[in-house]
């Protein structure tokens, strides 16, 4: 594909989010209120009570591996098929991609690209701040576990905290966060919530995760959900930035050299127009009073071509002079060629 049709998608694109966005006057961006620091300062320190239980191998730990022990995809192995399905509205791909066409569908309509930049914040978070971890702790999953009763910290894992919990709570949880009214983010966050805790329980029903991973995994991505509204302004520049980018390879491509034809429109055409008459130093047509207009022909309409005070050139309509004279033959010449071109009718 040539990078001018490129180009031309992207316009028809852009000229629908170049219209004032269409935000609900009701419900406003989520702001950083108390309650929310509240629930943040809370969460974090569930966040960080949960690392230091694993850490020092204590009660959390054991029950870990009584869990492990008991083997829950042996207790109900008829919903086995139904789970693996179920898990996958926690894998980031999956889930990204259908999240993504939404809040798309939703940024064309409300002129905005906001929805999918925050989608876009909301994920970066989660891979930075659950991939760090998991990486910096490297706990080892349970069907790879080495020793009964220990933590399987620091041994090259990736299991902790579970992202698949994590990312379930992110990527469901922002269409809540996103929402146009408060009784669709009052529904959507109970939705959110319910897939988010099945996608964790499931982990642990197919033996995927411990029960800490899963604890730390919505853990973390409640907190990204709600530190979300600290990166609210970065949100807003990262949208007007794309416009600024926009608007300069669209100046470019218009000084650029015209390969083509380009389309006229009937506006452009009367303003390329009247910008010639005006730099040719003419003026527009006086224009008279109404009732002047009015009384001028007995017709009660009028404008400017009616009341330019123009010389109006009287020229014969029958036979027009140019400068090399009339082109009409005379007329004895003119009705001896007629009437010997035109047969003569009725015999």
């Amino acid at each position: 594909m040539r990078t001018d049709q490129i180009f031309t998608r992207l316009e028809r694109v852009f000229a629908r989010l170049d219209r004032e966005p269409e935000r609900p006057a009701h419900l406003q961006t989520p702001q950083m209120s108390r309650h929310r620091v509240v629930l943040f300062g809370a969460t974090l320190a569930f966040y960080l009570a949960i690392v230091v239980a694993v850490l020092t191998t204590s009660w959390l730990v054991r029950l870990d591996w009584q869990i492990m022990f008991w083997r829950p995809y042996e207790q109900w192995p008829e919903l086995h098929a139904y789970l693996d399905y179920l898990v996958v509205l926690g894998q980031r791909g999956p889930t990204a991609v259908m999240v993504a066409a939404w809040l798309g569908w939703r940024s064309w309509r409300q002129h905005t690209l906001r929805p999918l930049i925050t989608l876009g914040v909301a994920l970066l978070l989660l891979n930075v701040t659950v991939g760090s971890v998991k990486l910096g702790l490297g706990r080892l999953g349970p069907h790879y576990a080495t020793e009964i009763g220990s933590a399987e910290l620091f041994a090259g894992g990736d299991i902790f905290p579970s992202g698949h919990t994590a990312n379930a709570v992110v990527t469901w949880g922002i269409l809540a966060y996103l929402a146009s009214t408060v009784r669709t983010r009052r529904n959507l966050s109970v939705l959110s919530a319910v897939v988010a805790l099945s996608v964790g329980l499931t982990t642990v029903y197919l033996g995927t995760h411990w029960v800490s991973d899963v604890l730390l995994g919505w853990a973390a991505g409640l907190l990204i959900l709600l530190a979300l509204p600290w990166f609210e302004p970065l949100i807003a520049r990262t949208e007007a930035f794309v416009f600024e980018v926009r608007d300069r390879l669209r100046t470019r491509r218009a000084t650029g050299p015209v390969t083509g034809p380009v389309p006229v429109t009937p506006f452009a055409a009367r303003t390329a127009a009247y910008a010639q008459r005006v730099a040719a130093g003419e003026d527009e047509p006086a224009r008279q009073p109404a009732a002047a207009v009015a009384g001028h022909g007995g017709s009660g309409r009028g404008g400017p071509h009616l009341t330019a005070a123009r010389p109006h050139l009287i020229r014969s309509e029958r036979t027009p002079v140019t400068p090399a004279g009339s082109r009409r033959p005379a007329h004895a010449e003119r009705a001896a060629r007629n009437s010997s071109a035109r047969p003569v009718a009725g015999g």
